[in-house]
């Protein structure tokens, strides 16, 4: 990976956002921003608003770390904005970010390259209404999710029809919906770091799933890294992780999300192209078992920023 030093630069860390996970990105931001000053830039921080253009030009920003998440920028608009202004930005491009962002698109491209991922439904919450675990061929559950959301945003896990419905009850009818296979097992999580990929993390909630309560609020989840598999698991988990990643064409650090089913297969569920940098984050947690501190890895970010990523 080549990398420039941006130390006699303004930067930018654009955080905040309009999207639900605008709390989130507010962690992440400051957490980011911190650490940058503390290694020598200069940081403007910059809560993202539709004044995005201007308040880069007020502040004469010459580079631009990306700590939002979700709609309008984790999905390619930001990053599109920022090639349009000629400001090299970090993360993944324009493309890559607005095809990770999209679940369902997402997989097709997990499954033309050969990489194993849940069966899944494309459909609406309306059409959902209709249908049973059965018709869905989920018998054993299923995994009802709005395709471009993050942080567990609107996921229900639906064991039976009754929560199926209720799922879909939950949105709109002409909501579109990823209708995923549910697959028991472990949660694991690996973080592709310069383009190799970081030991695999096991997520252990003390209940239920690694939702959004587990991820950023509550303080009984358990992260065991590296994650307690064989050794040909973490090898596994490893290539798996780097694969979704170029498959998708990502650039800069992603973190990679499966399941390890109860027969020791893995199962790709999502590429996540800019990763939680708050304290309960995954991603540093992964970066610190392989010697790397928060300030590492924030410069690692930003020294691989450019355009035509």
């Amino acid at each position: 990976m080549k990398t420039q030093d941006w130390k006699t630069k303004r930067v930018g860390v654009l955080y905040g956002g309009l999207s639900s996970e605008r709390e989130v990105s507010l962690r992440s931001g400051e957490a980011v921003a911190s650490a940058l000053e503390r290694r020598g830039y200069r940081v403007q921080r910059i809560d993202v608003g539709r004044d995005l253009p201007f308040a880069l030009r007020e502040h004469g920003i010459e580079v631009a770390v990306i700590v939002l998440h979700g709609k309008y920028g984790e999905d390619g608009c930001v990053q599109g904005m920022l090639e349009l202004m000629g400001i090299p930005y970090t993360g993944s491009g324009v493309q890559a970010s607005a095809i990770a962002m999209h679940k369902t698109l997402s997989k097709k491209l997990f499954l033309a390259a050969g990489l194993p991922t849940p069966m899944y439904h494309q459909t609406t919450a309306g059409a959902l209404r209709d249908q049973t675990l059965l018709d869905l061929s989920c018998a054993q559950g299923a995994v009802v999710k709005p395709p471009c959301e993050g942080s567990s945003v609107g996921i229900s896990i639906c064991l039976d029809d009754a929560a199926l419905q209720k799922a879909a009850q939950g949105f709109s009818p002409e909501t579109e919906l990823l209708v995923e296979a549910f697959i028991e097992g472990a949660e694991i999580t690996v973080a592709i770091l310069d383009e190799e990929a970081a030991m695999p993390l096991q997520i252990v909630p003390a209940e239920g799933f690694y939702d959004y309560q587990a991820k950023y609020q509550r303080k009984d989840t358990q992260y065991l890294c590296p994650a307690p598999i064989s050794s040909s698991l973490l090898v596994e988990a490893q290539r798996l992780s780097l694969g979704a990643h170029k498959a998708l064409g990502c650039r800069g650090v992603t973190r990679v999300d499966l399941m390890l089913d109860k027969q020791e297969q893995f199962w790709l569920l999502e590429v996540n192209t800019l990763p939680g940098m708050t304290a309960t984050s995954l991603t540093p947690k992964m970066a610190a078992q392989r010697g790397m501190s928060f300030e590492d890895l924030c410069e690692m970010i930003l020294r691989d920023a450019s355009l035509q990523r």
